[in-house]
């Protein structure tokens, strides 16, 4: 008789819904377990626009994760036993594991007088204080999508962008340019140059002590990884991700693969900044590998490049940067009515991976080339 292999996924993510459903499609013999805090999957991608309050279609996780035959858990874990390979939940539950596929994600911290894009609580502030003043702290792309989006819905709302650097810097200067009027012409008061020093009730104080009136703040900057790795006593990075070798297994403990932003994975052009882009293919990757293992196989090296930098202005207008590997800007972009199309086929295109009926494509997984993602020797995966 075949062994039956217990796989616990920890996160129901795009990342952690990736790998499940590579994993069912791809193994016999399995019990597979997806454990989630929520029975809701959130589609990250368009958090802007839940954070204005705009209803979108409910998918219940165990209603996309039972044609798979996956069993799913709703609860947060606790604690890792990684010697012992199980995992103990918040109400006392515990599951045991001979592969953990690690996929909790990361969060924007939380400061005091802000909120972040993920708290319903923002919808019903905005929605407060419709002519007042949202203040919108970091010009990364959840800060430019956030402004934009609310700036559409609310026209009589005062939104104010404040960022350090430059919004979009990482663009070429066609699209960059195109954001920027789109960002204009919206209303949105676009500061550069500025550090936020602390938040206040009713204002953002800036360095050098000028003040900002704000009725709402939003804080997108930042990233907090969960410590629950660290604490199980898993090899993590100085910022809390796991520490993965060139197939996403954990270096110091081999039945754990980590995906996502959860993984510190490296290629030949860095880290991989953590994205929904790059966290998809590590969990068809992740997959893969485990399969592979399953039947008695090696795992292979994960290989990533990036492919473009997709940005919506609200719900009438986005740009669409299209990369090289290292994700630099090329001379390609895409705007306007294309760039929406383009854009609402990236966020809507999870789903129909996940319901289905073949395995993941891996090689989604194998975007490489050019001179910004040569494979090196020392990319080469050892086992």
């Amino acid at each position: 008789m075949e062994m039956t292999h217990r796989i616990v996924v920890l996160g129901a993510g795009y990342t952690g819904m990736m790998a499940t459903h590579g994993i069912a499609r791809r193994t016999r013999n399995t019990d597979i377990t997806l454990v989630n805090p929520t029975d809701v999957f959130n589609e990250r991608l368009r958090q802007h626009q839940v954070a204005v309050g705009q209803e979108l279609a409910v998918h219940r996780i165990p209603d996309l994760v039972a044609p798979a035959g996956v069993a799913f858990v709703q609860g947060r874990a606790a604690r890792i036993d990684a010697a012992g390979r199980s995992v103990v939940l918040d109400d006392g539950q515990e599951l045991t594991y001979d592969y953990l596929v690690y996929a909790i994600g990361s969060t924007t911290p939380r400061v005091e007088h802000a909120f972040t894009i993920d708290d319903p609580a923002f919808a019903q502030a905005l929605r407060s204080n419709a002519e007042g003043v949202l203040a919108v702290c970091g010009a990364g792309l959840t800060g430019i999508e956030a402004a934009a989006e609310a700036a559409e819905t609310y026209p009589q709302l005062q939104v104010v962008l404040l960022s350090r650097g430059e919004p979009a810097s990482m663009m070429g200067p066609k699209a960059r340019t195109y954001l920027m009027n789109t960002l204009d012409r919206l209303g949105v008061d676009v500061r550069t140059g500025v550090t936020v020093t602390r938040l206040l009730p009713g204002a953002v104080e800036l360095d050098g002590g000028g003040r900002v009136p704000a009725d709402v703040t939003l804080w997108t900057t930042g990233v907090v990884h969960a410590r629950l790795a660290a604490e199980a006593g898993i090899a993590v990075d100085d910022a809390g991700r796991v520490t993965v070798d060139a197939a996403l297994r954990s270096v110091s403990h081999p039945e754990v693969f980590a995906v996502g932003d959860a993984a510190a994975i490296r290629q030949v052009y860095g880290t991989i900044h953590g994205t929904c882009q790059s966290g998809i293919p590590t969990g068809a990757h992740t997959a893969e590998s485990i399969a592979r293992i399953l039947r008695g196989k090696d795992p292979r090296r994960f290989r990533f490049g990036y492919i473009h930098q997709p940005v919506s202005l609200g719900r009438k207008d986005a740009v669409i940067q299209f990369t090289n590997p290292d994700d630099t800007p090329n001379r390609w972009y895409l705007k306007g009515r294309a760039a929406i199309a383009y854009k609402e086929a990236v966020s809507s295109s999870p789903l129909k991976f996940y319901r289905s009926k073949t395995a993941v494509p891996s090689a989604i997984t194998k975007r490489t080339g050019g001179r910004h993602n040569r494979p090196t020797p020392e990319a080469a995966l050892t086992t």
